[in-house]
């Protein structure tokens, strides 16, 4: 049983990482099409940081 919760709470966090993975994608395609060199700036040193 506490295995279960082990494994769900591992899926659980690896999907939310995905979650943010992805959002921080879209955002910094965003900025790039809008030429926002300081909001790419941001977003790559937090794609790092979460990497």
């Amino acid at each position: 049983m506490n295995t279960n919760r082990l494994q769900a709470a591992n899926k659980a966090k690896e999907a939310h990482r995905q979650n943010i993975q992805r959002d921080i994608e879209r955002r910094l395609q965003v900025a790039r099409s809008q030429g926002d060199e300081k909001l790419i700036r941001q977003l790559e040193d937090e794609m790092r940081y979460c990497a």
